[in-house]
């Protein structure tokens, strides 16, 4: 049996060093490539094309959720598989939808590394304990109505947004919804890009215009 290729994309040199060490010594993994940020980890697939590409979400030039859609547009049969300290619906969701067929959380044991690689790469889904739960209550809770407004976006960017439209600050968004400042004013750029507006006026414009933004500021 060959052994499994593997490109490891990690913008934190001792973690990457560390998972290149631990799959090297197995005697049915092979190391094909290292990257150190989302646009090396596309071109070291691209060229050596694995059996699986193990991604870090968050790494610099190119995210993990962005350097995963782009592998699975140009290297739709290399399994990509998701190790990150991010175990957030928004992360987990969006690698789904982007072409994920695994995902865990660092702090699991290197065996289930190993496992989780040899499952991606045999074509199974694969997810971490905590993970797998959240998936499988999402698909076997009832699907709430669909939104009509704005599907491009996640739910938490879609409340954001009808509480931006709304008039309120990213400080109160953040107290409202119990979120860190940062994640918010993250998540505000990104329904920016999303919706490809210049600044919060055009936001609250559009999102007024689909009805968004009941809610009055305290």
């Amino acid at each position: 049996m060959s052994a499994v290729r593997v490109v490891v994309a990690d913008d934190h040199p001792v973690v990457r060093a560390g998972i290149t060490a631990l799959l090297s010594s197995l005697p049915d993994m092979e190391i094909v490539g290292t990257a150190t940020n989302g646009r090396e980890a596309v071109r070291e697939v691209v060229t050596t094309r694995p059996d699986v590409a193990l991604l870090d979400l968050k790494m610099p030039e190119l995210d993990g959720i962005a350097a995963t859609r782009e592998i699975a547009k140009v290297a739709p049969e290399v399994g990509i598989l998701v190790l990150t300290m991010y175990d957030d619906d928004d992360s987990v969701f969006a690698a789904m939808r982007a072409g994920a067929r695994g995902y865990l959380v660092k702090g699991v044991e290197q065996d289930d590394i190993a496992r989780a690689i040899r499952s991606v790469a045999a074509g199974e889904a694969i997810f971490g304990p905590g993970v797998a739960q959240r998936v499988l209550g999402f698909l076997t809770t009832p699907a709430p109505t669909e939104r009509a407004t704005f599907p491009e976006l996640t739910p938490r960017e879609h409340e954001v947004l009808d509480l931006l439209a709304a008039g309120h600050s990213n400080h109160r968004i953040a107290e409202r919804m119990g979120l860190a400042p940062k994640t918010v004013a993250n998540n505000v750029s990104s329904i920016f890009a999303k919706l490809q507006v210049a600044d919060r006026a055009q936001a609250i414009v559009r999102a007024r215009r689909a009805g968004l933004g009941a809610d009055e500021p305290d």
